[in-house]
């Protein structure tokens, strides 16, 4: 059975950005491309890339809690691709 260290130590798809608060202020994120939910923001890029995993631990606790499936990494399809779909 696939246990919360199993899905902690995938090579989840990380994605990094950076967007101004309702002050103007930058901060960092994390998104998880294969867990549309999930969101971790920083003040600097370096503490959002410290400290997400932390996050990321509560949500999978929850998401196992719920018996839900959870997609892994190299489970998503990619994109279409649409220049050739669409001439």
């Amino acid at each position: 059975m696939k246990d919360l260290d199993y899905y902690l130590n995938l090579d989840w798809t990380l994605v990094e950005g950076q967007d101004l608060d309702f002050e103007g202020n930058i901060y960092y994120y994390i998104e998880i491309k294969e867990i549309p939910s999930f969101v971790f923001c920083a003040k600097t890029p370096e503490r959002a890339r410290e400290k997400y995993k932390e996050q990321l631990e509560w949500t999978l606790i929850v998401m196992l809690e719920d018996g839900g499936h959870i997609t892994e990494p190299g489970e998503l399809e990619d994109e279409p691709d649409w220049e050739s779909l669409c001439p």
